[in-house]
């Protein structure tokens, strides 16, 4: 087998985001502490377009990286439905299983702690290539060489361990593993969290270039605003384990109508937000959510309803949706 036999990176794509890839329908993911069961996701519903990024942001703690690890299908309690290209994968198993995960590839937010220490690089990469089998190793070195090229790794990295390399270099070697049987779909976990500002911005860069050459589409988890603004097509924002708003990234910036979203823009510097207070209080924990709208106990706005009535999502200008019983007018 050659290179050729290999996936290959698709060409730069054009036009609008396509059809939906991935649609979330009532996800719950449950935990356990101290032997008390617990809902980190309660009930949630996303949509991802081919070749779109959806930025999930949120508060630590409200469920974001219990939501990727769902959909890539390394949680074990979980319920609803996860439709990857018209399929339903939340109870695949065996082959379908295997091949669902080549289509799906996974950074995670630790990039050191994630790579096997005691693997080299170039082994690393390897793996996915391996583990899907049918791949020769003179076909399985090209495309390692390939990838590296890809997410800018010299070669004379590849046949050192992790720990011997940056955690920006590490992050990169992670990308490169996501990538090596061309997923169609990139989860993101935090990636850049752990990383020095300047290394961020080089991630940032290196994954916004990839999305562009392979027309993946991308759901990018983090709590930076920042990044998720100049990375994101649309925003989803969550509260302990529900969804609260999502909307392009340009209108939710500029009209956001959850109270909790308006406090979450206020807190990035130099945004304009305007007559939104900062968040007070701390998160409640998912062991005890409050009744009605878990926002209520942090909310200026709560009113007795909110104590009564969960909110459902409900559209309030074409391709924005909010979960809120009394949603704020944001229009100029």
């Amino acid at each position: 087998m050659t290179t050729a036999d290999l996936p290959v990176s698709a060409p730069p794509g054009t036009g609008a985001v396509g059809r939906p890839l991935l649609e979330v329908r009532g996800l719950r993911v449950r935990y356990r502490s101290g032997g008390r069961p617990f809902e980190a996701v309660a009930g949630l519903d996303l949509t991802l377009h081919q070749g779109e990024t959806l930025g999930l942001v949120g508060e630590s703690g409200c469920g974001k990286s219990s939501v990727a690890r769902a959909v890539a299908r390394l949680e074990p309690d979980v319920s609803g439905a996860i439709v990857f290209d018209g399929q339903d994968v939340a109870r695949t198993g065996g082959r379908a299983l295997k091949a669902y995960r080549r289509r799906v590839g996974m950074v995670f937010q630790d990039p050191i702690a994630s790579l096997n220490p005691r693997r080299t690089v170039r082994d690393i990469i390897a793996t996915p290539l391996e583990l899907a089998g049918g791949h020769d190793s003179t076909a399985i070195a090209a495309r390692v060489g390939e990838l590296a090229d890809l997410v800018g790794l010299h070669p004379s990295l590849l046949d050192r361990h992790p720990h011997e390399m940056s955690g920006g270099q590490c992050q990169r070697v992670s990308i490169a593993r996501a990538l090596a049987c061309v997923p169609d779909l990139l989860l993101c976990d935090e990636v850049v969290s752990a990383l020095d500002v300047s290394i961020q911005a080089q991630v940032v860069n290196l994954l916004m270039d990839i999305r562009e050459q392979q027309r993946l589409a991308m759901l990018f988890i983090s709590h930076d605003l920042a990044v998720v603004r100049q990375l994101s097509d649309r925003v989803a924002v969550m509260y302990l384990g529900t969804l609260c708003e999502d909307a392009p990234v340009d209108e939710l910036f500029a009209r956001p109508a959850h109270p909790y979203t308006r406090a979450l823009l206020a807190s990035v510097p130099g945004n304009p937000t305007p007559d939104t207070a900062l968040l007070t209080g701390d998160l409640p924990s998912p062991l005890t959510p409050p009744s009605g709208c878990r926002f209520r106990t942090r909310c200026p706005l709560a009113r007795d309803t909110c104590a009564e009535i969960p909110p459902t999502p409900k559209q309030i200008r074409p391709d924005h949706h909010v979960a809120c019983h009394f949603p704020i007018d944001a229009t100029p």
